[in-house]
């Protein structure tokens, strides 16, 4: 039952205010429409609490007409699973940092790009990420509504012993979650990697099926990661798109007035969720030495060791046709105009 709270709770909010629509309704002409949202991330993480305010928005602002039902924590699946059922229409949406469907997304997650949410708002809402965004319906049949912070920016972990350089990562089994980028850094320092699903990773921490993993602070805390790591990195080396993913049917049969108003909310969900997240990572930090685990924190010198380590990355999206040579300057040209 606990895990349909945020459905339940979106559907009480339209039932309560149903009364008060019903002699003021702009929109009964429009018929009505269903959409399921999945996503991976548990109770409490700025994902999942910034999609129930969407859901809440949509409700209200369509009055009742648009019922937003939100599936958090894996229950409809894996990200790649859940981004599947979006493909074909079984559920309406999903949020989360899943680029197999959407590869070129990847060109803003190369290392150490960024330093400040400033650069990163930048990045986020340049005509270059609408331009990607908007080749997703070509090639994936979703429309992607709205692009924000999947969870600020990721640390490394290891049960094996600190990471202070780019050579403490040699030799070890470093989870990914398939993304190229993590695994191009995590070789490019000398590591090797594994792909496991975010659900899964905590046992795999567990029972040494990886050696390590990279995440935000917040969902380190969120997932507990902490309870089966050890020593903890705060190297700010990536941050993740965050793409809500829509079915491009569904969506174009909206009335105009629907999608609209759903944009709108997408909108203010993304700007929401990156609020949460800045107010949220360094009491996550904090949470996590609290623990008893060990988080050590690079020098300027030593972050430059990671950063020289993971240039080579660069060259290689290129190479592989991630983003060309033109747009990893327009990139780079987009974060050097950034006003922090």
């Amino acid at each position: 039952m606990k895990k349909l709270l945020s459905a339940v709770l979106v559907g009480l909010l339209v039932l309560g205010c149903a009364s008060a629509w019903a002699d003021d309704d702009p929109y009964a002409k429009l018929g009505s429409y269903e959409m399921i949202v999945g996503h991976a991330q548990p109770e409490g993480n700025p994902r999942w609490v910034s999609m129930l305010k969407f859901a809440e928005d949509v409700a209200k602002e369509t009055h009742g007409h648009v019922t937003v039902s939100v599936f958090g924590n894996g229950q409809l699946g894996t990200e790649k699973e859940m981004l599947e059922q979006v493909v074909q229409g079984v559920a309406q949406g999903m949020r989360g940092g899943q680029f197999d469907f959407s590869p070129r997304l990847l060109m803003f997650t190369l290392p150490f790009m960024t330093n400040t949410r400033a650069e990163v708002t930048a990045l986020l809402q340049s005509d270059l990420a609408k331009k990607v965004c908007a080749e997703a319906e070509k090639t994936t049949g979703t429309v992607i509504i709205n692009l924000c912070d999947a969870g600020g920016y990721r640390q490394f972990s290891t049960n094996a012993h600190p990471i202070k350089k780019p050579d403490d990562l040699k030799g070890l089994k470093m989870r990914t979650n398939g993304m190229k980028t993590i695994d191009m850094t995590f070789r490019a320092m000398g590591a090797t990697t594994t792909t496991v699903p975010y659900a899964d990773l905590y046992m795999a921490l567990k029972t040494g099926v990886a050696d390590g993993q990279e995440n935000p602070w917040v969902n380190v805390v969120g997932m507990k990661f902490y309870e089966v790591q050890k020593y903890f990195t705060g190297v700010n080396y990536q941050f993740h798109p965050d793409p809500f993913y829509v079915n491009a049917e569904w969506w174009n049969a909206l009335p105009a007035e629907f999608r609209e108003i759903i944009t709108k909310a997408a909108t203010a969900m993304g700007e929401y969720n990156d609020q949460l997240i800045d107010e949220n990572s360094e009491a996550a930090r904090q949470t996590i030495i609290k623990s008893g685990a060990e988080v050590y924190m690079p020098t300027a010198e030593e972050l430059k060791a990671f950063q020289d380590a993971a240039q080579p990355v660069y060259q290689q999206v290129v190479q592989e046709g991630i983003c060309t040579q033109a747009e990893l300057d327009e990139m780079l040209s987009i974060v050097a105009g950034a006003k922090n």
